[in-house]
């Protein structure tokens, strides 16, 4: 399965983005993707997903900012992100599960940088 993430890139503060995902070759049905970010010496974390039936689930700190979407037939995920902060400035993962969570892909990263 090939995950590839775009969308990221250098932002102001208060500014927006938004962050896709496209998964391709996947022999089973996809039932979750998500959104993990991962800064400088931290660990990475959930940001946001997205079951295959619809159900979202977001981080504290993003909650009411960003917005997660999928388009199911395409197999894309999108992450809208308003109101960016800097401590939102991370790579950005793609992940995407198959198979109740049994098989694992992720993308290569997308950085995003938000300035003050």
């Amino acid at each position: 399965v090939q995950v590839v993430e775009s969308g990221g890139g250098l932002v102001q503060a208060g500014g927006s983005l938004r962050l896709s995902c496209a998964a391709s070759g996947s022999t089973f049905p996809i039932n979750f993707m998500g959104w993990y970010r991962q800064a400088p010496g931290q660990q990475r974390e959930l940001v946001a997903s997205i079951t295959g039936g619809g159900i979202t689930n977001y981080a504290d700190s993003v909650k009411g900012r960003f917005t997660i979407s999928a388009d199911n037939v395409k197999n894309t995920m999108y992450l809208q992100m308003n109101s960016l902060k800097p401590e939102d400035t991370a790579e950005y993962y793609c992940n995407v599960q198959t198979l109740a969570g049994k098989y694992h892909y992720w993308g290569q990263g997308t950085q995003v940088t938000v300035s003050a």
